[in-house]
């Protein structure tokens, strides 16, 4: 999951209110204030951090975790990630009343019948009443492109790939929104970059990816554009050559290496965000080398939490293994 994951909280960033609209009762206001920066988020870096939301003029607060399966161990997660974050909101604010918290958790693969709409976590004995916590299930990779469209923001075109009716040819209609929605060429090559790791992860049995970078190719100015940017040129070239040469086992590690390489170059400019330039090689060395330690998250947090000089001393220290 950590590939698609750090690459999907990293378009969630630049997209929180498309994000959390989604899961906003219709016909309420919403207004993002922030992501929540607690304690929490050095206790249980697992999980995405949380938006702080006023919906309607009341204070709320969405978490939001990506998940490749709905693997069991899913409500255990949630609901230790709420007592968490409810503590470390009560202490961020002595007195005042917790904000409503709802918790979401975005399926993007797994078995073919319907997921339930609501997930729990029961913590009573049997014989009580209910106690506990209820959280969302959004599984995304159920949806049709049709329906993933309806949410109104290229941020949820990049599921499309995982979508159960997805084809080339609704691909290509994506693409093309894609690139007239996208307000930067930074953003649409973001965008490009997430649609080719949710099309990795398949979950259907589609086979896109390929054709996913031949719809690419059809349309010129995506082609220039892509090939223009190193990682994704690469990405590209790669998948061209496994279509010519490959079979379907040694294109499935091609892609998760693909993937690898972007996560590398969004790590990278979060760096750059962080510090106002560019990694040297041997910073650059060491991100990548821990992100395949200790995971891209981890990596992905210190990139965030620490400050600029901190930040380079913690990559020039030895690491520990």
């Amino acid at each position: 999951m950590g590939d698609a994951d750090i690459t999907l909280r990293h378009i969630a960033r630049r997209c929180p209110g498309d994000l959390a609209r989604v899961f906003v009762p219709e016909g309420r206001s919403v207004e993002v204030l922030g992501w929540v920066d607690t304690q929490v988020t050095k206790l249980e870096r697992r999980l995405d951090k949380a938006l702080r939301l006023r919906v309607g003029g009341e204070l709320r607060v969405l978490h939001v975790e990506f998940c490749f399966a709905l693997r069991d161990d899913v409500p255990d997660r949630v609901f230790e990630y709420l007592g968490f974050l409810f503590a470390a909101l009560r202490t961020e604010a002595p007195g005042e009343p917790v904000p409503p918290i709802e918790s979401v958790a975005v399926v993007l693969s797994g078995h073919r019948r319907r997921l339930p709409a609501t997930g729990e976590r029961r913590t009573a004995w049997p014989e009580r009443p209910f106690s506990g916590a209820h959280f969302r299930i959004d599984a995304v990779y159920q949806r049709t492109i049709a329906e993933l469209r309806a949410r109104g923001s290229v941020f949820w075109l990049v599921f499309a790939p995982l979508a159960r009716d997805a084809t080339a040819a609704a691909l290509r209609e994506v693409v093309a929104e894609i690139h007239a929605r996208a307000s930067t060429d930074e953003e649409r090559v973001e965008l490009y970059a997430a649609l080719l790791v949710m099309a990795a992860i398949d979950p259907w049995g589609h086979n896109l990816r390929k054709e996913l970078v031949m719809l690419f190719d059809d349309r010129e100015t995506e082609k220039k554009l892509l090939r223009s940017m190193p990682i994704i040129g690469e990405m590209i070239l790669e998948a061209e050559q496994q279509a010519a040469q490959q079979a379907a086992k040694s294109a499935e590690k091609a892609a998760e290496k693909a993937a690898e390489r972007v996560i590398a170059e969004l790590l990278g400019r979060l760096f750059a965000r962080r510090v106002g330039r560019r990694p040297t090689i041997e910073e650059e060395r060491s991100i990548v080398e821990r992100a395949q330690a200790i995971g891209p998250g981890e990596v992905e947090d210190a990139l965030l939490d620490l400050d600029g000089d901190a930040l380079v001393r913690w990559l020039a220290e030895p690491m520990r293994r």
